[in-house]
């Protein structure tokens, strides 16, 4: 939870700062999902697939 958290924020603000909305709304997710899923390994699997939506956005 810490560490989505944590990436959510770096992205947030990297999507504030670089205008990128896709990366913003991606962040806010990432920081708020955990409060809504309690399920350990459906926490993994969002989280990771919200990480990879980061990185198509930023990389392609």
């Amino acid at each position: 939870m810490m560490v989505f958290g944590l990436i959510g924020y770096v992205a947030f603000r990297h999507g504030r700062k670089r205008d990128r909305p896709v990366t913003l709304w991606i962040g806010i997710a990432l920081m708020l999902y955990p409060y809504v899923v309690s399920s350990t390994w459906l926490l993994y699997v969002v989280g990771v697939a919200l990480c990879i939506g980061i990185w198509y956005d930023h990389h392609g």
